[in-house]
């Protein structure tokens, strides 16, 4: 009696492809109103979240420096936690605050790293640009 080797298994094709973690990662620009420009575009805060249930972060917020006060509207709407359904109902209302998606980074080591880098990116580039917030 001959025995074959034995083959190796040939690689499952079908079988899911594990997404990266920032795949799951969703980033928003928090903001309010700006009274010289009289839209919610001035950013007091970005939001982070990992949709992954068994994320070990569930949620990021990086608040922008010397915005305290400006930012109380988001303080109270954030409370403990944040669920998509409170990004979905947010994007849909119109009022003093509004919330902007933001693109996670190239290299974002992880969602905090993300939000930092985009936080970055909104103190070197926007904030400059908009008007002091009682001029016009």
């Amino acid at each position: 009696m001959t025995t074959e080797p034995a083959q190796p298994a040939a690689p499952d094709t079908d079988a899911p492809a594990t997404a990266p973690a920032s795949a799951t990662w969703q980033l928003w620009i928090l903001l309010i109103w700006h009274p010289a420009l009289g839209l919610p575009v001035d950013p007091v805060a970005v939001l982070g979240l990992d949709t992954r249930p068994d994320a070990p972060t569930g949620r990021v917020v990086r608040w922008v420096p010397l915005v305290y006060d400006a930012a109380d509207p988001w303080r109270e709407r954030l409370g403990e936690s944040t669920t998509q359904e409170d990004i979905e109902r947010w994007a849909a209302q119109s009022g003093v605050c509004a919330v902007e998606p933001a693109e996670v980074p190239d290299g974002a080591l992880d969602l905090a790293h993300a939000a930092d880098l985009v936080l970055d990116e909104l103190l070197a580039e926007v904030i400059p640009a908009l008007p002091p917030r009682g001029a016009l």
